[in-house]
This record gives structure tokens, sequence and C-alpha cells, in this order.
């Protein structure tokens, strides 16, 4: 307990309090532009913390690694750009909100919603972080695939009205994560002799095109080219919503944040997954699922509490274990250790104070991105105020910008403008561009630990119902599917029967 207070007396100071601000300003920034993600953030601002103080080298990374999961819902709801793949979920209903003139309700709710979701997962870290990393450790790569294969289970919920083109999307997604060098046997996979491609394609750079450059491809053919967003008003009362709007949801809120930090908690999952399975897990126990998909508050507090909830107990297992839980904590790796820090079990008995102090600094950071987000909002929201021709114009910079930034490469730019492509005719022939984005994030987690696990039982499959947490995981899917297409009957029974 001494340690642990004298971690947070650390903490009161101008120079920690200016990194704290400065780099969640950094983040929301990055987070917010389509194509760059937090990891991006962190890798062109490290060299920055060279000559800085570990303590606040560290704080301004974390920052960036807050803000930045937090930015990308910001395009989400505006343009229907996720400006990460953590967000792509927020795009459901962030952006019909938006076009019901309700964005800054919208960007309420995922402001509150991630300050509520990072708040709990730095509560976790704090107080369960060595717990829980012998927990993750126990996984091997059978658990992580039954881990994917729940998660694909939420294509039943994300598909939309065809079940049928909900798959063909995942499968296309599927098929695209495997496109590169193949980490088990190092075979080049689906290149075509492009060189570039041998490292596989950017998600980031799929997401930007399939969203965002399909958007404006969708509003060019219906001719709306002249004219604006809806407007909705800054200032008011009751323009945005509140924490009394939020709080309505106590059941939604915990259940996402306990999926962001317990999926945050497992090496190599990350933010996209956690928005997924709690956005599915909200849209089954709601008593109006239809409205899902359409404007609902819920659908973007479940997302955005999920997404955040992992930012803290990504820390867990890089921290206790020195094995990063995502890109971005793999990045916070090397600064850690740039910085004189050996991430590790013999951390917290080496650098007990220091490890407090960054803890602790989580929960000061999701408190000032509170403040800071809210007070950006009233700039964000004025994008709703700019002429569609112009605002058209730079969603496609920002998009061609994202997308080279990515790796930099002009390969990715056409790649772009292919999932634009893709993106429009998903939309004109009613295919689910959300599904295609759930095969991409759980491509790698589902294929490589299906051969790892293979290699690992000598060919046995019944592996995957032998051991206790895979059959947890298996009996979870089963459940999840069949609950999902019990509700789809009934409903078009009801339909049908009227």
């Amino acid at each position: 307990m001494t340690i642990a207070l004298e971690g947070l007396g650390m903490l009161f100071s101008v120079e920690i309090l200016v990194s704290i601000v400065l780099g969640l300003l950094l983040g929301i920034v990055v987070g917010a532009i389509p194509g760059l993600t937090p990891a991006t953030g962190l890798v062109l601002c490290t060299p920055l913390t060279y000559n800085m103080g570990t303590l606040p080298a560290i704080i301004l990374l974390l920052g960036i690694y807050c803000g930045g999961t937090y930015g990308g819902s910001i395009t989400a709801i505006l343009i229907r750009t996720p400006g990460t793949p953590a967000a792509a979920c927020t795009v459901l209903d962030g952006y019909p909100m938006a076009e019901k003139g309700q964005a800054r309700k919208a960007l309420d709710a995922a402001l509150i919603a991630s300050v509520i979701g990072g708040l709990f997962s730095a509560l976790v870290l704090l107080m369960l972080a060595p717990q829980l990393a012998k927990l993750t450790i126990k996984f091997s790569p059978v658990e992580y695939f039954m881990i994917a294969v729940f998660g694909l289970s939420v294509i039943v919920s994300v598909s939309g009205d065809s079940l049928i083109k909900g798959f063909l999307a995942t499968g296309l997604g599927l098929f695209i994560s495997s496109v590169g060098t193949d980490a088990q046997s190092a075979t080049i996979r689906y290149t075509f002799g492009i060189v570039r491609l041998r490292t596989g394609i950017q998600i980031a750079v799929i997401l930007v095109g399939l969203f965002g450059l399909s958007e404006l491809l969708i509003k060019g053919e219906s001719r709306q080219s002249d004219t604006k967003h809806d407007k909705f008003t800054v200032g008011g009362k009751n323009t945005g919503a509140t924490w009394k709007d939020i709080l309505k949801y106590p059941r939604t809120l915990l259940t996402s944040s306990l999926i962001g930090a317990g999926v945050g908690a497992l090496p190599g999952t990350g933010a996209a997954l956690s928005a997924f399975l709690a956005y599915n897990s909200a849209k089954k126990r709601s008593s109006h699922p239809e409205t899902f998909g359409k404007g609902e508050l819920e659908g973007i507090v479940a997302a955005e509490a999920a997404n955040n909830g992992v930012t803290g107990a990504t820390l867990i297992p890089t921290l206790t274990l020195g094995i990063p839980g995502d890109g971005c904590t793999a990045i916070l790796l090397g600064a850690l250790t740039l910085h004189g820090l050996v991430p590790g079990p013999q951390l917290f008995q080496t650098q007990g104070k220091m490890i407090y102090a960054m803890m602790f600094s989580l929960i000061i950071i999701n408190a000032v991105m509170f403040l800071q987000g809210k007070f950006l909002l009233r700039f964000f929201a004025k994008v709703s105020d700019i002429p569609y021709p112009i605002l058209g114009g730079l969603v496609a910079f920002f998009c061609f910008v994202g997308s080279y930034a990515a790796s930099n490469s002009y390969l990715d730019i056409y790649i772009c403008i292919i999932f634009g492509v893709v993106g429009y005719l998903f939309h004109k022939w009613d295919f689910p561009a959300i599904s295609l984005m759930l095969g991409l994030v759980l491509g790698d987690l589902f294929e490589q630990n299906l051969r790892r696990s293979i290699i690992m039982a000598k060919g046995n499959y019944t592996i995957f119902f032998t051991r206790p947490i895979s059959l947890v995981f298996f009996l979870l899917t089963v459940f999840s599917i069949g609950r999902s297409l019990h509700k789809s009957y009934k409903a078009n029974k009801a339909i049908f029967n009227n």
C-alpha cells in the first residue's frame, strides 16, 4: 500500500499534467484521421520521448493510446469512416444517428462510454494485474482458436436480413486476411508477385476504403453532392447525451467493460474483437434488437465501452509477463525497455513505485479525456456545417493520406480505392460490410491458432472439446448462435402471422 501511495504521489507535477493533456490531444487527432491508428501515433511520437524523463514519457504514450482508441469514434459517427478498426462497430449506430441530426448526442455517448470503459479497465489493471496474468498464461492456441470461433458467432447479429450474405462477406474477410506470408510455413500466398503484399494487407487501409470511399461513391450516385450533412445545434441543454442518458444502460456498460477488460488481458486479441462481442451481447439482451444498426444509442455505448475497456487490460500481460497485449502495447513495450524498464515478473519488485504511478495515471488520463473531449466536441460537431462537396474532397484526401501513411506505399492507395468499390457494391447488393470486417479482424487469430492447435494435438480434433476453457467457449458459441436464430425465427413468424 505504501508503494502504491508513493507511486500516486509521483503524478502531482506540472510536467505529468502536460504529458497527459498533450498525449490525449495527439491521440484523439491521430485516431480521428482515417487510416491512422493509435499504433501509428505511438510510433511517430516515441522518438520525441528520448530526452524526456521515464514517467512523463510513458504517460505521454499512454495518453496517445487512450486518446487514439476513443478518437476513432469521431469520424465513425460524423462521416461513416472509422478512424481505427476498433471503431468499426460504432459506425453501425453512430452514423445513422448523425443522419437523423443527432450527431452531438452520438458523440457525447461515445465519449462518456469510452471514459467509463477506460476507467473500468484502469481499475482492473490496478487491482487484478498479477492474478489475471496467471490466468491468461494458461491459454494455449486451443483456447485462442475457440475465442475466435466465439467471435465469429457475431455474424448472426450483424448480418442484417440475409445470414447467407453475412457468411459470404465474412468468408471474404477471412480469405483477405490470409494474403501474404504464412507465419507457419513461410509460404507466400495470393500476392500475384507483388512484393509489398508479402506482409499482408493493412486492416486500416481496407477499413478506410470499405466505409470512407464507398460512402462518397454512394452519395455521389444519389446526386447529393450539392447538399449538406444534417445539421444539429452545438449549444443548448438538450442537444447532446448526458451521463444520466448513458447510465440508463448499466448492464450494457458493465458487460461491455468486462468484455473489453477480458479480451484486452488476452495477448493478441484487441479492441476490435471486444467491440464486436459487446455489441452482439447488447443486441441479444435488448428488448428491441431491431433498432440496432438504425441509430440505437445503446449500440454506441456497448461498442465504445468495450473497445476502451481494452486499454488498461492490455497492459496486464505486457507489464507482468513481458507479452504485448496488442500492437499498441508492443510499441509501449519497446518504449518501456528504451527507458530502462524491463517488463516481466520482477518489474513490480524492482520498479514498484513507477509501475503504480503508470497504473494510477490511466485513471487520471481517462478523467482528463472526458474534459478534453467535451471541449473538442464543439469543434468536431462543426463538420456538419461544411458543404458536402468540400467535405467529400477532404474525406477523400484524408482517406488517401491515411492509406499511404499505413506503410508508406502507393499500393495501399490503390487497395483503398478497390475496397471503396467493394463497399459500394456491398451497399448496392445489400451485403453487410461489417461482416467482412469481422472476418478480417479474426482471420489471423482463427487460422494460426487452428493450425497450432492441430499440431499440438497431433491431428486429434477432440482437443477443442476436452480442455475446460475451450469447451466453455464452444458452448458459449452454440448458445450465442442458437439464441440469435431463435429470436430471428420468432420475429419472422410474428411478421408472417400478421
